[in-house]
């Protein structure tokens, strides 16, 4: 077993309400400069630039692929996956959900989409800040068919499973969840324990985010996923001290 060192909640410029800084090298450079070793790209309802940051880190970093899906509950949820090809997969599911508007640069952001050189070579036209008609019910079976794991998002703030529900289903197959950076856990959710990840949407909270360790097996993206379907067991004792 090994330790490494984890983000698992950032956005490129894909998202709208990203900066325009947010390119696959700069999110590279600046995880590795805060000692990130595997970072997940979760931009919203779409994971179009997962393959360029994959290309801009090479070897120095293990980059999980992901989305964060916004449910018909408008619950914002992680959903991250060991193969690239299957979260594509996944990501056309998504994208195919999402109601038929597009999106508007200058009310919403542009959403950029990039190739492993951060290159700008095109834009997504759909908006992808909406909500899905993907309830949390199918997301969670969904991605677990496809060998993923779901992590609740922020849900302390806006569009938090706790904030918009009250509660976490106990039927869904939920063993971890996220809470905001300096916020408290939700009475609701304790039980449950809980990662803080950047949710970055710029380069300064990168810069300023603390990764989390996590133990792993074997140091690949897979690794990292087997991992989170064995939390708590496997994870650092670091991430129980955060109170």
């Amino acid at each position: 077993m090994s330790k490494l060192r984890c983000d698992l909640h950032i956005h490129t410029a894909l998202s709208p309400c990203a900066n325009r800084d947010m390119t696959p090298a700069n999110i590279v450079n600046m995880a590795t400069l805060v000692g990130a070793a595997a970072i997940a790209i979760t931009d919203h309802n779409s994971c179009r630039n997962v393959r360029a940051v994959v290309e801009a880190a090479g070897d120095r970093l293990i980059v999980i692929p992901g989305l964060e899906v916004w449910t018909k509950e408008d619950v914002h949820a992680l959903c991250l996956f060991g193969n690239l090809a299957v979260a594509e997969e996944f990501g056309a599911f998504v994208y195919a959900r999402l109601p038929p508007r597009k999106g508007d640069g200058e009310l919403f952001g542009q959403q950029y989409v990039f190739d492993g050189a951060s290159r700008i070579i095109g834009w997504e036209e759909r908006l992808l800040l909406a909500p899905t008609d993907i309830g949390i019910d199918e997301l969670c079976h969904t991605v677990g068919e496809l060998g993923g794991v779901v992590i609740p998002a922020h849900v302390d703030r806006t569009y938090g499973i706790a904030t918009q529900l009250g509660f976490i289903p106990p039927h869904l197959p939920i063993k971890l969840i996220e809470v905001s950076k300096g916020h408290k856990q939700p009475l609701a959710t304790r039980g449950y324990p809980y990662i803080t990840n950047s949710d970055a949407h710029n380069l300064s909270t990168l810069a300023a985010s603390n990764p989390w360790e996590l133990e792993v097996a074997v140091r690949t993206p897979e690794g990292v996923i087997a991992a989170l379907k064995n939390y708590p067991a496997v994870v650092s004792d670091l991430i129980h001290s955060r109170s």
